[in-house]
């Protein structure tokens, strides 16, 4: 599945080869030259990954990745670096400052796909296109299809969404507000009791199949997809 990706990199040639090899696999490329530009980008975007350079002018890809995981808003953004430097204690130093996932230069464009699809799957499986099944209740997000024991279920876009994120992130709960910007996204401006209204028509859907009983609400906190009562 396509991804909105970030990439942080000062190196002309690199960064306009890595935005044809993104592009190519279907991905979003927005390109920032340094740390100043890349905040820029972040106050107003929220990306599905972001690739950063450890050498940048100015402020490094070091401090600039533990700048966004000091800040509760860039946490749940998966962060790759990229750098040239290939010494365990680089390494180390890499992930220790939060860094999801570490690759050294020079690197295939295979290599760096297969890695973005491992930090989505990680970090927001709901973004890989994989399949996913829960007590006989079937995703497609590639077709668009949900089955529940086997009988086609319809959704709306939303629905859908709310419903691709429950399946990935099972027994957990989301308020309101976590919701509006895990499916919603934290620039679309609407009211928390949406969340409400969605939560009913998904509940719908799934009473052809039985499936609605997932679908739990958590009083005082929000809601919960689990398949235990």
């Amino acid at each position: 599945m396509a991804a909105n990706i970030l990439l942080v990199e000062d190196e002309p040639g690199i960064q306009e080869l890595l935005k044809l090899n993104l592009g190519q696999a279907g991905h979003q490329v927005t390109a920032a030259e340094d740390a100043e530009g890349a905040l820029l980008y972040l106050k107003t975007t929220l990306p599905d990954v972001i690739l950063l350079d450890w050498m940048l002018p100015g402020m490094s890809g070091l401090d600039l990745c533990r700048r966004l995981r000091a800040d509760k808003r860039y946490q749940p953004v998966p962060i790759i670096m990229l750098t040239a430097r290939g010494e365990e204690q680089d390494r180390v130093n890499g992930l220790d400052t939060g860094a999801d996932d570490y690759i050294t230069k020079p690197f295939s464009p295979r290599e760096l796909m297969s890695r973005i699809r491992a930090v989505l799957r990680r970090r927001a499986p709901q973004m890989t296109g994989e399949p996913v099944e829960v007590a006989g209740l079937r995703l497609d997000p590639t077709s668009h299809r949900v089955t529940g024991n086997g009988k086609p279920l319809e959704f709306g876009p939303t629905e859908f969404r709310l419903l691709h994120f429950f399946m990935t992130h099972p027994e957990r709960v989301y308020s309101r507000a976590q919701l509006l910007d895990q499916v919603w996204g934290d620039d679309v401006f609407v009211e928390e009791r949406t969340v409400d209204v969605h939560i009913r028509r998904l509940r719908l859907s799934l009473e052809g199949s039985g499936h609605d009983r997932l679908i739990q609400t958590v009083r005082g906190s929000g809601y919960r997809f689990s398949v235990q009562q």
